[in-house]
């Protein structure tokens, strides 16, 4: 190069202009008034300093296919166009995950290939990332060796929302309305489309690597069309250009898109070159020994795989030999979970890797449908590498490993209890529905009892707030007692003031208070654990042979003839609503209670079936009773007045009957017994 500057004399300082521009522009496009043999010189020179380490130029022909966004990727683009979202640097991010993608793609097809599958070119090449910045056109540009794209992937992948994360966040927008946008675009991975909060052009230049593949570019200013054309010269895999917006330059900077890549993408499991200059650790950190991986490492780590902002609030590293070879980390979330995680459509947030090689980024069925909160990388060396979908789903290797998995973490959250329970209580209050869920859908009843381990209730033997476990529980009990007895009910207020509490108090009887509603029927799905059956207060009522109709209640009270007189009139005037009316020794303070078979299924049905059913029918798919406390009060006034008042004997009746099916939540509008209590009170109040 020194003696082509000899040569062309006084043009040094414009041979220096002319190379810049050759280099960043991949064409020779800039010339100045050069005598005519100095720049013939110069241009052969040029030619043969640079070809050496240029990549070949692409080259565009003349058919140019305009085509138009889908319609939700105009309205995704639309929203990221008009962001205001802080962190637009999560583009950087988005755009090496979506190369590091098609690395592993790549890498799997290259030793996965069958005698069937189409030939892949360029097998022995160096498999990088490769970003490279020019501040001066305010160009950032992004390069993969990868698989790269046919025209129809092309068309597909950039021209509709082929991405679960991009398609996730155009239905939370949907839901809160589109100027929310900013304030949730970095809770989803919007993909490529991310690039238009920075970009006012974007250029993709790609080849595939299936032997005899063209190559294609791509480009759009983000207003709702795109062209493509046949493109040559264009290496395998994929080149984006992102041209900057004025007010985005600083991402043609590069330290600041180096301190991006160490922020996000610092354990993407290619090399990731900035300007020649590698700027990731590929090591990957399952494969370390756990004594070895720092907090800080585990935290960049969780952080990369999650696309999350927050810290794992525990992190478990595995390792194991038999009965499978298994290494992996699984970490749960210190943040609530977001509204697709409580969503069972969401995807398990595992890695399933063979040898390091990706086999799929968010692998179904390596952990159950109700650990999809947990986030991690599992790697097994006894997983073939060439797994369809099909034997995923259905492989009794993929089951042992989903069963070692789940054991193990259940195994690891119950030392998590135990060695931090005020942790664990954090966790509990946002993640406890993950475990109720896994009761309900689990068929394996000793996975059910593992999972019950972590289950926690309030106790009538406690202070208000503090909560239990099944075991604590047993614990307390005596030998004797053959039961876990616990009670439904919205609050703890409401659970100690409940008639059904009152017999297990009297008799000093530790409960269990469920406040959720979902709470009573995974108790009714776990049936039992420790040895003992869970039983409901409510049916447990059902169970004292003491109590019968035909007993006298006792000296001073309502004789049996006049327990019968209000008994047949609870009958006559309840007809079709009771099914039975009868005394019970279980009651103190209050007058009346209702009893139905499987009370918990019962409310079940209340509140998702019954809204079109009549009236009638539902009381006869019921068959409500109504337990009478022959010693209260009210039921002695009663007697009273069927013979003084009929009237107001038959309102009082139809309340006690309106306010037990309350009491036992059957109730489904408790509104609709305003007009009854408003006529209830006129008619006691007639006399002042």
């Amino acid at each position: 190069m020194s003696a082509l500057r000899s040569r062309l004399g006084g043009s040094s300082r414009l041979l220096s202009r002319i190379i810049y521009h050759s280099k960043t522009q991949s064409s020779l496009i800039y010339r100045a008034s050069v005598p005519a043999s100095n720049f013939q010189r110069f241009n052969v020179a040029l030619q043969y300093s640079t070809v050496s380490d240029q990549k070949p130029v692409e080259t565009s022909n003349d058919n140019v296919e305009k085509k138009e966004f889908q319609a939700e990727t105009r309205m995704l683009l639309d929203i990221v166009a008009r962001s205001l979202y802080s962190d637009k640097e999560v583009f950087i991010r988005e755009l090496i995950s979506n190369a590091s993608d098609a690395l592993e793609k790549f890498r799997y097809l290259s030793v996965s290939s069958t005698p069937d599958s189409p030939k892949l070119d360029g097998l022995d090449r160096a498999l990088e990332i490769t970003l490279t910045t020019d501040k001066q056109n305010r160009q950032l540009i992004f390069q993969d060796s990868g698989i790269g794209m046919t025209k129809e992937e092309l068309i597909q992948n950039l021209g509709t929302i082929a991405r679960s994360g991009s398609k996730s966040f155009i239905e939370e927008v949907k839901k809160q309305g589109s100027e929310q946008a900013s304030s949730i675009i970095g809770q989803f991975g919007v993909g490529f489309y991310s690039a238009f909060m920075v970009a006012d052009k974007i250029e993709v230049f790609t080849r595939s690597s299936i032997a005899g593949s063209k190559g294609y570019k791509w480009s759009s200013d983000g207003s709702g069309t795109y062209e493509i054309q046949e493109v040559d010269g264009v290496d395998i895999g994929t080149k984006i250009i992102v041209h900057l917006k004025t007010d985005c330059r600083e991402f043609a900077d590069d330290d600041t898109v180096k301190n991006i890549i160490m922020k996000y993408s610092n354990f993407i499991g290619s090399p990731i070159k900035l300007n020649n200059e590698q700027i990731n650790s590929i090591k990957p950190l399952w494969l370390m020994e756990p004594k070895e991986v720092t907090t800080e490492q585990h935290i960049e780590f969780y952080r990369f795989i999650g696309n999350s902002y927050d810290k794992p609030r525990f992190t478990l590293h595995y390792k194991a030999d038999a009965p499978l070879s298994i290494r992996s980390i699984l970490y749960v979330p210190e943040g609530k979970p977001g509204l697709f995680e409580l969503s069972r459509d969401s995807d398990v947030g595992v890695a399933l890797y063979s040898r390091k090689i990706l086999i799929k980024s968010k692998a179904e069925n390596i952990l159950p449908k109700w650990l999809r909160f947990v986030k991690g990388v599992v790697d097994s060396e006894d997983i073939p590498l060439n797994l369809s979908r099909e034997l995923l789903q259905n492989s009794a290797l993929i089951a042992k490993l989903r069963t070692v998995l789940t054991n193990r973490f259940l195994k690891f959250m119950a030392d998590m209890a135990n060695k931090d329970p005020v942790g664990y209580e954090a966790f509990y209050r946002d993640y406890s529905l993950f475990f109720k869920e896994g009761i309900v859908t689990s068929q394996n009843p000793l996975e059910k009892e593992e999972i019950a381990k972590l289950l926690r209730f309030e106790s009538s033997k406690l202070e208000n707030g503090v909560r239990t476990s099944l075991a604590d529980y047993n614990k307390r009990q005596n030998n004797d007692q053959k039961n876990i007895y616990y009670l439904a009910a919205p609050s703890r207020e409401l659970a100690q003031s409940s008639p059904y509490y009152e017999s297990l108090k009297k008799r000093d009887v530790e409960v269990l208070f469920c406040y959720e509603m979902y709470d009573e029927l995974v108790l009714l799905e776990l049936k039992e654990f420790g040895g003992r059956a869970l039983v409901s207060v409510e049916n447990d009522m059902q169970k004292d042979p003491a109590d019968s109709s035909d007993t006298i209640i006792g000296s001073g009270e309502l004789e049996q003839n006049q327990v019968n007189d209000v008994i047949s009139f609870l009958k006559t005037n309840l007809v079709g609503k009771v099914f039975d009316v009868r005394t019970t020794r279980r009651l103190d303070t209050h007058p009346c209670v209702i009893i139905v078979p499987e009370m918990a299924a019962a409310r079940h049905f209340i509140r998702t079936q019954a809204q079109n059913l009549s009236e009638e029918n539902r009381f006869a798919l019921l068959r409500p009773q109504l337990e009478i406390n022959a010693k209260h009060p009210i039921i002695k006034k009663l007697h009273n007045l069927i013979s003084s008042d009929k009237e107001l004997a038959n309102m009082i009746c139809k309340q006690l009957f309106s306010n037990a099916m309350v009491t036992a939540g059957l109730m489904m509008d408790a509104r609709t017994l305003v007009t009854d209590i408003n006529d209830l009170l006129i008619k006691a109040l007639e006399k002042y």
